[in-house]
């Protein structure tokens, strides 16, 4: 019988990057995230770095492989900024984000002003039906279900205008009658 070596509990050395690697490593990270391009390159640049790092070398002799491996994602269609801003607008707009706050969100992530206008302008979702649920959701003004609403009426204000809707719409949405925004919902189901 032959005895096991005890195992050093340090974490594996990374090893140093091919473009194969960089592809695989690419393909399972867009497995399980959506990403856009500029994301995905950063992923892959800070895998570059940690095995440039281990093994004493150069992140910059890489920088060709990263550049490659993220062309022929967008290629393969794998990769895309417009479908990465398109899922994320839906799921924002299902939370009741505003435009300014996707448009911030989709900016910080990589995604160019074109696509993000395009991808705003073809939203059907209106912004005063995202100010309502994004106020259901936190249960301000009309949803509120504690306390008085008058005494909570500016803070509820001050939480749509950070949430990026303009003041006017705000307002609107805090003074609204929870019976007006119940009939005002079914409309829309109903449509």
């Amino acid at each position: 019988m032959t005895e096991k070596k005890p195992r050093d509990n340090q974490p594996r050395k990374p090893r140093i990057p091919t473009e194969e690697r960089l592809a695989r490593q690419a393909l399972h990270y867009l497995d399980r995230y959506a990403s856009s391009t500029q994301n995905l390159r950063g992923v892959l640049e800070r895998k570059v770095m940690r095995a440039a790092r281990a093994h004493e070398r150069d992140p910059a002799e890489f920088a060709e492989m990263i550049d490659a491996v993220v062309e022929k994602c967008q290629r393969s269609g794998v990769v895309s900024d417009l479908t990465y801003a398109e899922i994320k607008l839906t799921s924002l707009r299902r939370k009741g984000q505003s435009e300014r706050k996707i448009a911030a969100y989709l900016g910080a992530h990589g995604v160019d002003r074109d696509t993000i206008g395009k991808v705003l302008k073809s939203d059907e979702t209106d912004e005063i039906a995202a100010a309502r649920t994004y106020a259901r959701r936190r249960r301000l003004g009309p949803f509120r279900t504690s306390g008085n609403r008058e005494e909570k009426r500016q803070r509820d204000l001050a939480a749509l205008c950070r949430a990026g809707y303009p003041y006017g719409l705000a307002r609107q949405v805090i003074d609204e009658e929870l019976g007006d925004v119940a009939d005002d919902d079914m409309g829309e189901a109903e449509d």
